[in-house]
């Protein structure tokens, strides 16, 4: 720069950059009229966040949600955004628990829900709650009668355990939910089974395909997984339940002379695999799995950076429950002609009325035999 001090045209072109590094503004940039060595020079750098407003504020989600983690914080996007620094972060916060806590305690009376997804979540954040080294967050995604999913609980508990779920679920029907869903589903690691029959007895259960799969090939060499992944696909893709056992008893006829362990674990489970089948064919691609809760909150995962301050355990939970707010506008709607339900009841009916026409049939048969012979 002309006139200039080479050591002040070098701080002036420091200035021009953020603390990264990073280039704010191009072309140079003229000293002021009176700007004096030693003063603070500020660009036009709108910075959304600062390592001190993050450390502050206890735990504040890095990244952005599937573009949407501004809206989904309350925070505006463009001109309009809110720096997160020390004063705003706080604030927010705050606000963020009290309606966490609020949401906790709603009434549930007028809600009937057809299907549960449950799953239980570690994320990697330091927590600085004595003894919470082994929470995990508890989480209930829920089917409304008319199709629409969603979250039903948001809580905590140590592992996985029985007695963590049967609160959860206690706290639920405290709260106005008597009727229980008509399947739930979820992985087959949760203490979430054993509590299940004691609170909501007349309750299937369907566990997740996903995680089976994974568990079997685990199992077997990697030579022979694609066709082992393949063998298994046939199950649960199958146009009905008779083709699915009969795919059933093919993969055993097959592997269970030489993987013995990956046959063990799909017997093992062979009477919550298949359940999905009793419930009309419509609804499969939703049930068969827990991918509607494991895509959720796979992304909120990935959002969860470990701080350099120790978070809380109301903020872990506060966190989860607003980014899974916010994907809950986009989580698809089951299709249905009226009410779920119904359309339950009416596939068990047929069900049903096929079962004792193929009594009546096989007993025709049988008399038929008995004459000829």
């Amino acid at each position: 720069m002309p006139g200039a001090a080479p050591g002040r045209e070098k701080r002036l072109f420091a200035r021009t950059r953020d603390r990264n590094g990073r280039r704010a503004v191009e072309g140079e940039v003229a000293p002021r009229p009176g700007q004096a060595r030693g003063r603070r020079y500020f660009t036009k750098i709108h910075e959304t966040g600062s390592q001190r407003g993050q450390r502050d504020s206890g735990l504040i989600p890095q990244g952005d949600f599937n573009g949407r983690f501004y809206e989904g914080f309350g925070i505006h996007s463009g001109e309009g955004r809110i720096g997160i620094v020390a004063t705003n972060s706080v604030g927010l916060k705050k606000h963020w628990e009290e309606e966490y806590q609020l949401w906790s305690g709603r009434d549930l009376s007028h809600k009937r829900c057809v299907y549960f997804w449950v799953d239980g979540i570690y994320f990697n954040i330091r927590l600085a709650d004595p003894g919470n080294d082994r929470q995990c967050i508890l989480v209930i995604m829920g089917t409304l009668e008319d199709g629409t999913k969603e979250l039903v609980a948001v809580s905590d508990g140590y592992r996985e355990s029985k007695q963590s779920w049967q609160a959860l679920l206690r706290e639920l029907k405290e709260r106005g939910l008597r009727e229980g869903p008509k399947l739930a589903v979820g992985d087959g690691g949760l203490g979430f089974w054993a509590a299940l029959p004691e609170e909501f007895p007349l309750t299937k259960e369907q566990h997740c395909w996903v995680h089976k799969t994974a568990n079997i090939l685990d199992k077997v060499p990697k030579s022979i997984q694609p066709r082992v992944k393949a063998h298994l696909r046939e199950m649960y893709m199958a146009p009905t339940k008779e083709d699915s056992l009969k795919a059933y008893d093919r993969f055993l006829r097959h592997y269970e002379a030489k993987y013995e362990k990956a046959c063990e674990c799909l017997k093992k489970d062979k009477e919550v695999l298949f359940a999905f089948y009793d419930f009309p064919a419509e609804h499969w691609v939703h049930i068969r799995s827990i991918n509607p809760i494991e895509s959720t909150f796979t992304t909120v995962r990935r959002r969860t950076k470990r701080t350099k301050g120790s978070g809380s355990r109301l903020a872990t939970l506060t966190m989860v429950f607003r980014l899974a707010l916010e994907a809950q506008k986009s989580w698809k709607r089951i299709k249905t002609s009226g009410l779920l339900r119904e359309d339950i009841e009416r596939t068990e009916k047929i069900k049903r009325l096929l079962k004792k026409v193929k009594e009546v049939v096989n007993q025709a048969q049988e008399e038929i035999e008995g004459e000829d012979s």
